[in-house]
């Protein structure tokens, strides 16, 4: 709990920095494709949060993997040698692309469905939900569950709406059993 608290601070100083400089789009970019880095590598992981390997290799490291990055993202590695904090790297770049979709109001909704929506189906969910938070632009990420059997779970923030099959079968199941 403490580093995620930790990793909320080093993302907000980010983005009121990258605010300022004008180049927040670009970090965002860069948080983005250090998540999918460190989740698709467990090897990634193990080398960030290992003691034994000092901070100025891990530096040199991630300077030489993410050089493509922006200066800032580049400053923020900087600053976690300085302060021996690289097992937080992934959850900085996790909270902050949670505060910098607050901040331009993007709602980021995830719909678990049994198959893969269409464009019609995406469309009708980002209609449900624009009239549920209005004004904000809606990201649809979709995950495909064949063990909902049907129907869809939608989830917006700390909201969770669940009408799928296998939902209404557990239902039925306690409703029955009690």
């Amino acid at each position: 709990m403490i580093s995620t608290r930790a990793a909320a601070r080093y993302a907000k100083a980010m983005l009121e920095i990258s605010n300022e400089k004008g180049n927040a789009d670009a970090i965002n970019n860069d948080m983005i494709l250090i998540s999918q880095s460190v989740s698709h590598s467990n090897e990634l992981k193990t080398f960030l949060s290992s003691p034994v390997i000092k901070d100025s290799i891990k530096l040199n490291a991630l300077l030489e993997v993410f050089a493509s990055t922006n200066e800032g993202t580049k400053e923020l590695f900087k600053l976690l040698k300085t302060n021996s904090r690289f097992e937080i790297l992934s959850s900085i770049a996790s909270e902050f692309q949670k505060q910098y979709a607050t901040f331009k109001g993007i709602e980021n909704v995830t719909v678990t469905t049994a198959f893969p929506m269409d464009a019609n189906l995406e469309a009708k969910v980002i209609a449900k939900v624009k009239s549920l938070a209005p004004g904000k632009e809606i990201n649809v990420k979709n995950i495909v569950d064949p063990s909902i059997l049907g129907g869809f779970i939608l989830q917006i923030a700390d909201r969770q709406y669940n009408a799928s099959i296998a939902n209404q079968l557990q239902v039925l199941k306690r409703e029955l059993t009690n």
